[in-house]
């Protein structure tokens, strides 16, 4: 976690960036991903792929990496994956995302990318690495020996955000960590071989976190998420299983009541209103009231992305296609780039 001072001035950047965003979108290439580990959930969805959309349409270069070499920096199996991805790219585009406006790769089929890695290992220290918090905060919960790749990932962050440019990346307060050593990464090779990289901003973002079912944080591995590809059905159902209390009179507290206050705080971002709110009209109305309340505000906000996947799933050629036009895309872009740091670098032969 960055210190107080430094987070200041972060979001101070953040915030004169936003707003000069809105006038000059063009001056923008904005990079962001998502490890394909399971499926996308309602939590992903508020607190990145909405953002990401809106960012599209703004006329902003879009790009996003599904990173699926990073997988396995905490697990010993790729089980899965393929199918994970395919479902990846079919939830981005239900949401909005659109591949003509926005690039979708792989960091498998990207090797010039990768290829990256190895001056950028050279401008950065095994200290300054290993007191990344996200390196700390995996290798804690995964529980695994630190391996070179986990060690490295901030360096693997800095590849995909620079390779193309990238100079705004959406973050939490937890991920400035990384804007930093990518930024130092950039400013090193600048000032070592040439100015090749931009400095990269970290757009700092407002929205308000989506608590999982039973208040702790939604997680696939908690069970307490609700997926973007559950049908209105399987929704209903996890949201009928969610717990409460004993308590039947329905108040918005959280440090009390997270499991209460998990819900309404679900049924609030669903539907623009306020928890508290919504608790009062509930009143004495339970925990059954509350959970068909909850199930409302979901399966209404959802249903017309829960039929624009439902039609996308059935054309997996096209999604495939997708992904190929993608990781095509970023490799020329890669191969260009990579070009240009061995032009620096003195490595033309």
């Amino acid at each position: 976690m960055p210190n107080e001072g430094s987070y200041e001035a972060s979001l101070r950047r953040s915030e004169e960036v936003h707003a000069d965003l809105l006038v000059n979108p063009e001056k923008y290439t904005m990079l962001t991903g998502d490890r394909p580990t399971g499926r996308l959930h309602l939590g992903h969805y508020f607190g990145t792929l909405v953002d990401r959309v809106r960012l599209q349409d703004m006329g902003i270069k879009t790009n996003i990496v599904i990173a699926d070499y990073q997988v396995i920096t905490d697990r010993d199996t790729t089980k899965n994956i393929q199918d994970n991805v395919y479902n990846m790219v079919v939830d981005y585009l239900s949401c909005g995302i659109d591949p003509k406006k926005t690039m979708i790769f792989t960091h498998s089929a990207v090797p010039e990318e990768n290829q990256l890695m190895l001056p950028f290992l050279s401008l950065i220290t095994e200290a300054e690495m290993e007191r990344n918090p996200t390196v700390k905060a995996e290798q804690e919960a995964s529980g695994h020996e630190l391996t070179g790749l986990l060690l490295t990932y901030p360096v693997h962050q800095a590849c995909d955000i620079l390779f193309c440019k990238g100079n705004i990346v959406p973050v939490g307060r937890d991920q400035l960590p990384h804007i930093e050593a990518t930024n130092k990464i950039a400013r090193k090779f600048n000032k070592r071989y040439g100015k090749v990289f931009p400095e990269v901003t970290g757009l700092l973002t407002s929205t308000p976190l989506l608590p999982g079912l039973d208040g702790r944080k939604m997680s696939k591995s908690y069970g307490n998420a609700i997926s973007l590809s559950m049908t209105a059905e399987e929704t209903a159902k996890l949201i009928k299983k969610a717990k409460t209390d004993s308590e039947r009179n329905i108040t918005f507290d959280p440090e009390n009541r997270p499991e209460v206050s998990a819900l309404l705080t679900t049924a609030g971002i669903c539907s623009g209103r306020d928890p508290k709110e919504l608790a009062d009209e509930i009143g004495m109305g339970g925990g059954g009231q509350l959970k068909k309340v909850v199930t409302e505000a979901v399966n209404g906000r959802f249903a017309e992305i829960r039929e624009r996947r439902e039609e996308l799933i059935k054309d997996m050629d096209y999604i495939k296609d997708v992904i190929h036009d993608g990781n095509q895309q970023a490799r020329e872009v890669a191969t260009q780039t990579l070009a240009e740091v061995r032009e620096a670098m003195g490595m033309v032969y």
